[in-house]
């Protein structure tokens, strides 16, 4: 059988062509870049994925085209972010907040922020090597800069939004999608006018959105390599440089919580899947799990706390946000207390701390209150001053005759003392009565004051009762009597029951807005501890006697409180906002923030509305597409079987896990928001609308899927040039300002603009503040008298035009976001002796007023006018406070007296109360002229 097998000879070829080896076409060689059988199961049992030996770093198949195309593109971003950026050369939207930050880090003066403090530093940075001084305040927006080199500042954050347009093409790259779909994200992020608007100012969103960008590349090409080959060099630099990148978006802003949360979900996801496969042994996993702790978690938050280490080490002096922190933080800023003596007695001048809040001192100064019982002040008062001293005397009830404390043994105050507290400065008692205090108004709450006379000694309302809560564990003696520093203690009001007790409520601005001091008959313990702060050499002390300071703390001790302080404060931003918004109204666009108006020229935050849009139009695409595969799914269908759909299901399902992650948990905040806290959301979902085009074009051939994102780039740069004006702060006029207005919630000041360009020609003319029109009604010959009321209708009673009435939304003037911090800088005022007028009153020119003295204790007032002149700057609040001089009503002991400042000042403030005779009539004869706005109020 076997002698019958032929074996066919290969053919000959012909005469004159080369030999051709058999079968080389059927059999090709091995091709030397893939693993062979045995090495692909070494690899699984190692968990390595299958794949070739080499291959791109972090997955990136670039080109060289595609760099050069990538520099073109770097080119145009550069120009669209740096164009015109001298302009405005005043302050713009929070460019008063973090441009005086950066001036107060020049100047090494600690204050306290919510964000954290690398983007600030950054901005410093380029401020300091430009030459900035920091002498510049940036007070208000509109104000003209006077040497400082705000181009470099600017250009901090406009460099940050220029970089992260090549991230997000090498991200798109890294994820397997086209050149093409990356081109097309690029151009949607270059030209999309809110990113435009916030990179080129002072503001900390455009370093935000980079550090993002650039955690997601990152993180991306660790994945790249994790599915290649663990554990190797290129895996380990993608997975370190997550990790620092990680560390920088939250050393920027809070919102950088939310990067580490979409990191965090998806690195789960993947120790997950590790755990599932059975080739990879437990050792192995927990290198993995260990791998990704230290890169990912450790890393990031070392980094985060060397910023504030940066911080810690600039800020070394004191400053404005001295009063946030607490006494043993303000010990390392300069400003140290000097040792103190220890033991408190009958006699000793202390100064008193609250304790749960940093409200700060017990103080008084002589200023009474308006309503109530007329008596002299009593606060909290947040910086060390001479008022904040209180002598502690015996109490005299039942006729106790006062204690010689100079001369007799000296007595300890012990738990259940019974004591006075004396002010020192106005020789005035500490005192509560049965009188409701004049912001909380309740009937537990109890007023307290300083109330006396010199040689008056007191009444039963001045004694109080020490109820020592606890010491300090290193100070027994401190659980017994009353030890500077070391006794928390409550003080109980012997007559009426209650405690004194402070709570975070500000008094207004009579008292300056430190912080309200009652007498509380249900008060909360923690708002009811005090301590002693200071105390002075006692008589009966000899000088070697004990002395005690704070303990000076360490960096983790401030870098903790510090985090508090934020963390509490950034909670507590709920106050409303001319331009805030809510989360739900963002993916709509529906209204943008008013930055700067001056000179017929406006900046409004406003984005690009077809990358908006269509942005948002993708999102709710793939959470469509995403539930109708998994009903799908349930049927029995195997879409999932599908490379493609499992490709593209991976790709957008990572990028709507971060857009998510970086929109959602605002809906979760009751604190003050605003557009621009979508911006890192938004940057997802321009990606993910990119990735969307990516599969939608997947069958096309490559020049009409370039034909269709060409299209699409065209309209985004189109819509992107019609709002421009509104980011460079262009001339524009009104009718194309009315044009723009595509959604009547777009508050554009489309009055502030001229009707032709023809009137910016070398013309710029400032903002005029307009007044409310007034028309003269009346005085006629021989008629009823003139009266001037509010023009409603117009000038000579005409209706204006409808092209010349305001846009549909009243128009509003810039205002910048809240700053909690700063407030307290205008009121860091130090109280001065008692001086016989009342009305806080500092920086006027030179006038004769009538000033009404009085003595709130005592016997009742008598008026008497006397002639007063007040220089400028010759009087202060509570010591050097900036109060506008005005006329006021002030009541004082349930009398009005009435205190005339000047002619050329503002009309007396309204009270609240019935219409005199003339206002009752000048409004009958507004409502009989004006019945349709009668109607509308």
């Amino acid at each position: 059988m076997a002698a019958n097998v032929r074996v066919r000879r290969p053919a000959t070829p012909p005469p004159g062509l080369p030999h051709v080896a058999p079968s080389s076409h059927k059999y090709p060689p091995i091709r030397q870049d893939h693993l062979s059988a045995d090495e692909r199961r070494e690899a699984a049992s190692k968990g390595y994925g299958p794949g070739r030996r080499s291959h791109s770093p972090g997955g990136l198949n670039i080109t060289s085209g595609e760099w050069k195309l990538l520099a073109v593109v770097l080119l145009i971003a550069l120009g669209v972010r740096m164009f015109r950026i001298s302009k405005p050369d005043s302050v713009v939207f929070d460019e008063v907040h973090f441009g005086k930050f950066a001036a107060r880090y020049i100047k090494t003066r600690y204050f306290v922020d919510v964000h954290p403090p690398l983007a600030k530093l950054l901005i410093t940075a380029a401020a300091f090597l430009s030459g900035f001084n920091g002498d510049f305040d940036f007070k208000e927006i509109g104000k003209v800069f006077e040497n400082v080199p705000y181009v470099a500042m600017r250009m901090v954050p406009a460099t940050f939004g220029v970089a992260t347009i090549p991230i997000a093409y090498l991200t798109l790259r890294a994820l397997d999608c086209r050149a093409t779909t990356a081109l097309l994200a690029s151009i949607f992020l270059t030209f999309e006018n809110g990113l435009v608007t916030q990179s080129r100012h002072i503001l900390l969103d455009s370093p935000l959105v980079f550090f993002t960008a650039l955690t997601v590349f990152f993180f991306v090409g660790f994945s790249n390599e994790d599915k290649k080959e663990p554990f190797t060099n290129q895996w380990w630099t993608w997975l370190a440089l997550t990790g620092l990148s990680l560390g920088a978006v939250v050393s920027c802003k809070w919102v950088g919580l939310f990067t580490i949360a979409t990191v965090g979900v998806c690195t789960m996801l993947q120790l997950w899947l590790l755990l599932g496969d059975l080739r990879v042994s437990p050792r192995m996993w927990a290198r993995h799990f260990f791998a990704r702790v230290v890169c990912l978690i450790l890393i990031p938050v070392l980094f985060y706390m060397i910023m504030f280490q940066l911080h810690f080490l600039i800020l070394g002096s004191s400053g404005e946000g001295d009063a946030f922190m607490s006494s043993e933080f303000r010990q390392t800023l300069g400003m140290g207390m000097e040792d103190t003596y220890a033991d408190v007695a009958l006699g000793s001048d202390i100064t008193i701390r609250h304790l749960n809040t940093q409200g700060g001192y017990l103080h008084s100064h002589s200023h009474n209150y308006p309503g109530g019982s007329g008596q002299q002040q009593v606060t909290l008062y947040p910086h060390r001053d001479d008022n904040n001293l209180w002598r502690v005397l015996n109490a005299t009830v039942n006729n106790y005759e006062q204690y010689d404390y100079e001369h007799k043994p000296i007595v300890y105050i012990d738990h259940g003392s019974h004591i006075k507290l004396r002010h020192l400065v106005t020789d005035r008692g500490l005192h509560s009565h049965e009188v409701r205090p004049p912001v909380s108004d309740v009937d537990f709450q109890n007023e307290v004051s300083a109330y006396g006379m010199p040689g008056f000694i007191g009444d039963i309302n001045d004694d109080w009762v020490v109820e020592i809560e606890k010491g300090d564990s290193s100070d027994k003696e401190s659980s017994k009597r009353l030890r500077t520093l070391r006794t928390h203690f409550k003080l109980r009001h012997l007559n009426t029951g209650c405690y004194l007790f402070s709570h975070k409520v500000k008094l207004p601005e009579w008292g300056f807005d430190q912080q309200e001091v009652t007498c509380n008959k249900n008060a909360v313990k923690e708002n009811s501890l005090w301590y002693v702060e200071t105390a002075t050499k006692h008589p009966q002390l000899s000088a070697d006697a004990p002395k005690v300071n704070y303990k000076i703390p360490g960096f983790l001790s401030k870098f903790w409180e510090l985090q508090q302080v934020m963390w509490t404060t950034n909670a507590g931003l709920t106050d409303r906002h001319m331009y805030d918004s809510r989360p739900l109204t963002w993916p709509r666009l529906r209204r943008g923030i008013n930055f700067w108006v001056k000179d017929h020229r406006q900046i409004y935050l406003i984005g690009n509305p077809f990358v908006w849009w269509s942005s948002t139009a993708s999102i709710i695409t793939y959470m469509i597409v995403r539930g109708f595969l998994l009903l799908r799914a349930k049927r029995g269908y195997r879409d999932f079987d599908n490379t493609k759909v499992v490709k593209y299901d991976s790709l957008c399902g990572f990028l709507f896990v971060g857009y998510c992650m970086h929109y959602f948990p605002f809906f979760l905040m009751g604190r003050q928001l605003f557009l621009h806290h979508y911006f890192p959301a938004l940057y997802f979902a321009i990606l993910l609308n990119c990735a969307v085009f990516d599969l939608a074009t997947s069958t096309l051939r490559p020049k009409i899927r370039l034909q269709i994102a060409a299209i699409l780039m065209i309209i985004a740069i189109i819509t992107y040039s019609k709002f421009s004006s509104l980011a460079y702060g262009n001339p524009w006029t009104k009718q194309k300002c009315s044009n723009a207005q595509w959604v009547k919630t777009w508050d554009f000041a489309c009055n502030e603009f001229f009707d032709d360009y023809s009137q910016y020609s070398g013309v710029t003319v400032p903002t005029l503040n307009r007044s409310t029109p007034m028309a003269t009604i009346g005085g006629e010959p021989g008629g009823r008298a003139a009266i001037v009321v509010e023009d409603k209708l117009g000038q000579d009673g005409v209706v204006p035009p409808e092209d010349e009435q305001s846009t549909a939304v009243p128009i509003g003037v810039p205002e910048p976001g809240r700053d909690v911090f700063a407030k307290d800088e205008q009121k860091e005022i130090k109280s001065q002796m008692r001086i016989s007028q009342d009305v806080p009153v500092n920086n006027v020119d030179e006038k004769e007023i009538s000033a009404a003295t009085f003595e709130p204790t005592g016997a009742a007032p008598e008026e008497k006018k006397e002639e007063v002149k007040l220089q400028a700057g010759g009087m202060s609040a509570t010591g050097g406070s900036e109060v506008q001089a005005r006329p006021e009503v002030i009541g004082i002991l349930g009398k009005e007296i009435e205190v005339e400042l000047g002619e050329n000042v503002e009309d007396h403030r309204k009270s609240h109360g019935p219409l005199d005779h003339e206002e009752a009539i000048a409004d009958q004869v507004a409502h009989e002229l004006y019945p349709e706005a009668r109607d509308v109020e």
